[in-house]
């Protein structure tokens, strides 16, 4: 489709949805291919998501071997949603349903990948603090809305526009694909390092007896992408509703220690330290986590996986996709990573980062 073709399309879309003569305020993308743009009439607006369906690579079919997957690409390996809005939509539909604040679906064109999305606001909690809202506070509530969604029973798909997109699990492949672009892009692009055949075999081997670590606690919904950047400060809703909730299309089965990493080691700004310790008991206490020392291994594991693949994310969204700006986050984010391979359940991880990949020790030291 050429971009004249789209764009009538996208005009007869939102004259269909009663929006046609809205004033388009398009928002600063950031590391998604998807593109965003508020509507505004008078005193309301909405929210245009705009997905060009060939703007990724396809998504995990279920069943897909782990052979298939990698040879289907990144987005079939990790489990993403690639160019597929029925995921997005369907899931917004199942968190508003039970009673979080999810953007409600306006208007929907799946064919053409355009979603019509209720307009949660700006009060992102990234723009909030520190110096409108209190950290605490706002920490606390996250981490509540959080334990909301894990004590939530989820089904094993989930339907939008008369299709269905299934909720599959967060598995070793998956986890592992991502563990792996910290060899693939942190060392072998940024550092000029390049581990031999042993050591990747060493590597997935740890991984591999590190996830076994995962098994502790019943899996739930993990939304994948849980931090201050994609949580909307709604102060006029109630409870678990107080937190609006953006960027979820990716969301897994898995352990609810990965949304809990992914909040309190965020990679875009320094939370303080002086809560991880009270947010991570509250989460297990309000979450219903039974086994509070194994979702303390879990929740290390969780976050050296998720550092490593955020460290790889970041040089390839600076060398292959021209955005240097994530060069800067890369010491925050090594010094989560360092911090979580000092557990006694990482200590054979440890071991190997000391031996094949000092830089990411440099790094957390700049």
């Amino acid at each position: 489709m050429t971009t004249s073709d789209r764009d009538a399309a996208l005009d007869a879309f939102l004259d269909k949805a009663g929006w046609g003569d809205a004033e388009r305020r398009p928002l600063a993308g950031d590391a998604s291919t998807r593109r965003y743009v508020r509507l505004v009439r008078g005193e309301t607006s909405a929210m245009l998501m705009d997905a060009p369906a060939g703007a990724e690579a396809p998504a995990c079919p279920p069943g897909a071997t782990p052979e298939e997957r990698k040879a289907l690409g990144y987005n079939a390996q990790a489990r993403l949603a690639g160019p597929s809005l029925v995921a997005f939509a369907g899931l917004s539909d199942a968190l508003c349903e039970r009673g979080l604040s999810a953007p409600a679906i306006l208007a929907s064109d799946f064919g053409h990948g355009f979603l019509l999305l209720e307009d949660l606001g700006d009060a992102l909690f990234a723009r909030l603090l520190p110096d409108q809202a209190h950290e605490g506070t706002l920490y606390a509530a996250a981490v509540d809305t959080l334990a909301a969604i894990h004590r939530s029973s989820f089904p094993a798909s989930v339907e939008a526009g008369g299709e269905t997109w299934p909720l599959l699990a967060y598995d070793a492949t998956a986890l592992t694909a991502e563990a792996d672009l910290f060899l693939d892009w942190f060392l072998a692009r940024h550092a000029g390092a390049e581990p031999d055949a042993a050591a990747k075999a060493d590597w997935h081997d740890i991984w591999t007896r590190a996830f076994q670590r995962l098994d502790t606690c019943p899996p739930g919904l993990v939304l994948r992408d849980y931090h201050a950047e994609n949580l909307i400060h709604l102060p006029e809703r109630e409870g678990e509703a107080a937190v609006g909730l953006l960027d979820f299309q990716d969301a897994l089965i898995g352990h609810p220690a990965y949304d809990l990493v992914s909040l309190l080691e965020d990679a875009r700004r320094n939370v303080d330290r002086k809560l991880a310790t009270p947010l991570k008991a509250r989460f297990v206490e309000r979450a219903g986590i039974q086994d509070a020392a194994g979702f303390d291994a879990a929740y290390a594991v969780l976050g050296a996986q998720r550092n490593a693949k955020i460290l790889g994310i970041f040089v390839r969204l600076a060398v292959r996709d021209g955005k240097p700006r994530y060069l800067d986050m890369l010491p925050r984010v090594a010094r989560h990573f360092v911090g979580d391979i000092q557990h006694p359940a990482l200590m054979e991880l440890n071991m190997w980062i000391r031996t094949h990949a000092e830089a990411v020790l440099l790094e957390a030291h700049k």
